[in-house]
């Protein structure tokens, strides 16, 4: 059983209140912990999906080639690298072309798309291996791997 030492001056009713506004937080936490998932945590292995979106991709012209891209490394268009407006660099996310069921893993290099309603931007390795070059925009599934 958990004990608290009462909190200095305050009278019998409002230390009651304290203990039991305490003892609700402490409750609180035990239940929220006892309830977390250990797999998900400890036991999940590299390529799990931590969480997705559904929206359009797009991928890099070539002029974009060789720039720098806002991760200070150069944009290589035969490389399995991506934009995306919010993931840190370095992610790693699985494109599943929703038409099609193929999928590529790239991993995040850059800021983009900036185009309304488009969530990626790929590169044009990436972009053979969906079969999107002749459509220039498909709707994909992004999933960020662990």
């Amino acid at each position: 059983m958990l004990h608290f030492l009462p909190p200095r001056g305050l009278s019998g009713s409002a230390q009651g209140l304290s203990y039991r506004a305490l003892g609700g937080l402490v409750l609180s936490a035990m239940l929220i912990t006892g309830c977390s998932s250990q797999a998900t945590h400890e036991n999940a292995g590299a390529g799990d999906i931590v969480n997705s979106e559904v929206g359009m991709a797009s991928y890099y012209a070539d002029r974009y080639h060789g720039r720098t891209t806002a991760s200070g490394e150069r944009f290589d268009q035969e490389a399995m690298t991506a934009a995306h407006r919010t993931l840190a660099f370095g992610t790693r996310v699985r494109v599943t072309r929703l038409d099609n069921n193929r999928q590529v893993t790239v991993r995040i290099n850059d800021r983009g798309p900036f185009s309304r309603g488009r969530i990626i931007d790929l590169s044009k390795q990436a972009a053979r291996k969906l079969g999107m070059l002749r459509d220039g925009t498909v709707r994909v599934r992004v999933s960020v791997l662990r």
